[in-house]
């Protein structure tokens, strides 16, 4: 799974080898609500977007105050959803799906900010799809 995921956090898009640690595996659905431990519902997450998911599945669209449900790192592809701005430093919601989840997971979290500012700094951020 890691190396089809191209060893980064299906969310935020935070590459194992930039934190020097592993990547955890999330459950898109998470067990207590149903779902299962097969592929399709596993992707890697870092730990801050697993910490800020949680039990989450849904969340608000913040433009819209419709409840969306949160981006899918198996089935929905990451640049229909979000986008780079400053360079690769704040991740932009592109759709209801990507809003929501920039909210929910706080993919634009003061901590992740900082750490992108440097990476983008020495050409290791953001990852090249």
């Amino acid at each position: 799974m890691a190396e089809a995921a191209g060893y980064q956090c299906g969310y935020c898009q935070t590459q194992e080898i930039v934190i020097g640690m592993p990547l955890v595996i999330d459950h898109i659905i998470p067990e207590a609500e149903g779902g299962t431990s097969e592929d399709q519902n596993l992707c890697l997450a870092c730990h801050r977007c697993n910490e800020f998911k949680g039990s989450q599945t849904f969340a608000d669209d913040p433009e819209t105050g419709e409840q969306v449900q949160l981006f899918n790192p198996r089935t929905q592809v990451w640049s229909d959803h979000f986008a780079w701005a400053e360079e690769g430093v704040m991740i932009i919601g592109l759709t209801s799906v990507g809003r929501a989840t920039v909210k929910a997971l706080k993919l634009n979290n003061e901590y992740i900010v900082r750490s992108r500012r440097r990476w983008v700094s020495t050409g290791w951020h953001p990852p090249q799809d």
